[in-house]
């Protein structure tokens, strides 16, 4: 059985989770702000998945919509450091990642299956590392302009979920438990 990973949305200001906003408009705080100061801001455009809840977006629970960037594969394979330059080695190295990736493995990003409907039709990774905020009324009305839109559907809305929440969760300990005499 066959399980359609997107829906087409057109022209509505109705946002859910998995809603895939293009050309996001996202604020970038300046590394430092002192009292007093009118701080400089930098609005950055970025390719965004919706990360909030549905629920709370429906029913007016938030006021600030968690969105995270995707990209292509093919722009995470060239963020991959240390690739070596042999051809055969680089390509295991490349299989390597993406195994990971699909599976998991790297848990500040989720991967997600290619858009069958666009001209560029590469698999999409999701960044959690970097999760940014946008006003409700200002997402909604960016979402009503666009002609259309992808929407990620269910199960794999809840699988981008699951993963992102995993990510967040992740708790680092001050120390490793040391076994011996195993």
């Amino acid at each position: 059985m066959d399980f359609a990973w997107y829906t087409e949305i057109n022209s509505s200001s109705e946002i859910e989770q998995g809603d895939m906003i293009p050309d996001c408009p996202i604020v970038i705080p300046p590394s430092k702000i002192t009292e007093g100061d009118e701080p400089e801001i930098e609005i950055k455009m970025i390719d965004s998945i919706i990360l909030s809840q549905s629920c709370d977006l429906v029913n007016n629970k938030i006021q600030i919509v968690l969105v995270c960037p995707f990209f292509p594969l093919s722009e995470f394979v060239e963020g991959i450091p240390d690739l070596p330059k042999k051809e055969t080695s680089r390509k295991k190295v490349i299989k390597k990642n993406i195994d990971k990736l699909k599976r998991g493995y790297l848990p500040g990003y989720h991967l997600l299956n290619k858009i069958e409907d666009k001209a560029e039709k590469d698999y999409i990774v999701v960044d959690f590392r970097n999760v940014y905020g946008i006003q409700i009324n200002n997402l909604r009305e960016i979402a009503e302009r666009l002609h259309s839109r992808q929407r990620l559907l269910p199960p794999y809305r809840e699988h981008l979920s699951q993963s992102f929440s995993r990510f967040f969760m992740r708790v680092g300990l001050p120390q490793d438990i040391i076994i011996e005499g195993y």
